[in-house]
């Protein structure tokens, strides 16, 4: 078939097919970095000093009892090692195991689903480069009945959308930047913006932030409370966790500047703080 192409044509269709490949495979160096701006290592590692980083442990105190992260490292049996990369699309974009069952939304799919595809191949070529750990994941403590993976069905009915990012075309190509670093990879709104009973977040009070079932509260994100801060200030901050006035990112904020923005370029950080400079100014969220 190539040979009655002729030479010309051949050599265009080896390269199509070579670009269509390459497009399909991952990156794990360009991985590493969106595991930054996503704040992948929090999450799936132990908060002690000898933890081996991606195996799990990390407990995260809810209203609905305390959830673990699991082992993300390629391990066979404890980690991921037997995912596809499709098995991995699916839990990021929909929510769901290999086996279909769905995640508890401790999991931040419903940000995650945003992530766009090749940005989710360059995570999981990074995954799997890891070094293996064996540490089984620990089960979830949960309040009866929360511990029903079949109730997050209905969950989902009312707060989960999946689909990938989609730039907004009235917005700058810097602000859409912004926007999916914020609501896509680092995933701000889980934290930053407030929750109903059901644990769905209030998105009229989208980053107004919220109290913390840790105790305390995040911090309001939008001009209302920015509008203090000069752009410089606000980078500064997510950079070395340190405001002008002298004061320290508390410990669960502090672990994100060293973890997540303190790791963004200096383009990514001009693009988070224009996006949070375009949002609707909210006044703080109730303490």
């Amino acid at each position: 078939m190539l040979r009655a192409l002729g030479p010309a044509a051949a050599g265009l269709l080896l390269l199509a097919v070579h670009f269509a490949a390459g497009a399909q495979q991952g990156d794990a160096k360009r991985g590493l970095y969106l595991s930054q701006a996503a704040g992948c290592l929090g999450c799936h590692t132990e908060a002690t000093e000898t933890a081996q980083p991606y195996a799990g442990g990390r407990a995260l105190k809810t209203p609905f009892g305390t959830f673990f992260g699991p082992n993300i490292t390629p391990h066979p049996q404890a980690g991921v090692g037997r995912w596809s990369e499709q098995d991995f699309i699916r839990a990021m974009r929909e929510g769901r195991r290999p086996d279909g069952a769905h995640y508890f939304p401790a999991f931040p799919y419903p940000s995650f689903t945003l992530i766009q595809d090749q940005d989710l191949r360059d995570l999981w070529a990074y995954l799997r480069s890891l070094p293996q750990s064996s540490r089984a994941s620990q089960p979830h403590d949960l309040r009866f009945p929360f511990g029903w993976r079949w109730l997050v069905w209905g969950w989902k009915l009312f707060f989960f959308k999946p689909g990938p990012f989609v730039a907004d075309p009235g917005k700058t190509p810097v602000i859409n930047r912004g926007s999916y670093l914020v609501n896509a990879l680092g995933h701000c709104g889980e934290c930053h913006t407030p929750r109903n009973f059901l644990g769905g977040p209030k998105r009229s009070r989208h980053l107004a932030g919220a109290k913390l079932a840790e105790g305390g509260g995040s911090s309001n994100l939008t001009p209302a409370r920015l509008k203090t801060k000069s752009d410089a200030e606000v980078k500064d901050f997510l950079q070395t966790g340190m405001t002008p006035d002298g004061d320290v990112a508390a410990e669960s904020m502090g672990e994100v500047v060293r973890n997540t923005t303190g790791r963004l370029t200096p383009a990514d950080l001009d693009a988070l703080v224009a996006y949070l400079r375009s949002l609707p100014p909210l006044p703080d969220e109730p303490k």
